[in-house]
């Protein structure tokens, strides 16, 4: 009798809260097990198709680059030069790369991808690019890209530059 008084005293001034496990407990850890797959699956995805598209940038490969863009991509570029702001289409934005081309009589050059990294479908990269004009203009210069990808495509590219205004004065207006 005085083991089950002892046993019922510490029962008491020491209670122990079983673990319940519901369902939607279960069901909640699930959803966030596929949650966090699925954004592993998209980020793994989406660096794909930017690794690619940069890839097809640093070999000219026309072909993947215009299947890497969007139709309707929305691309916006630094700066207050010529090639400046936001363009609408895959057509605005080849356009806009193959002024910069003829710019720098077909010396620009994507020289170094050195960071690449995602968060969903969002990839952000550090690239360098380097071109020189017939002039002597020099542009040799970091950018930050931040590219979001739907489907397989580039839907929409934010150019940040480490020199906006080297980028100015190479560009000019």
């Amino acid at each position: 009798m005085k083991a089950i008084i002892i046993s019922l005293m510490l029962a008491l001034t020491h209670p122990v809260t079983p673990k319940v496990v519901t369902d939607k407990s279960v069901k909640s850890g699930h959803q966030e097990t596929v949650k966090q797959s699925t954004s592993k699956t998209m980020e793994t995805q989406a660096m794909q198709v930017v690794r690619d598209f940069l890839t097809a940038v640093q070999q000219g490969n026309q072909s993947k680059l215009a299947s890497s863009l969007h139709p309707n991509v929305q691309w916006s570029q630094p700066g207050s030069n010529r090639f400046s702001g936001v363009k609408k289409s895959s057509t605005e934005v080849f356009q806009m790369v193959g002024g910069m081309f003829q710019a720098s009589d077909n010396s620009l050059a994507l020289t170094d991808i050195k960071v690449l990294t995602a968060n969903g479908n969002s990839v952000a990269c550090l690239v360098h690019w380097k071109a020189i004009q017939p002039n002597g203009g020099i542009l040799d210069v970091d950018n930050i890209d931040v590219y979001t990808v739907e489907k397989g495509q580039i839907v929409n590219a934010k150019v940040y530059s480490a020199d906006v205004s080297q980028e100015d004065n190479f560009w000019l207006k």
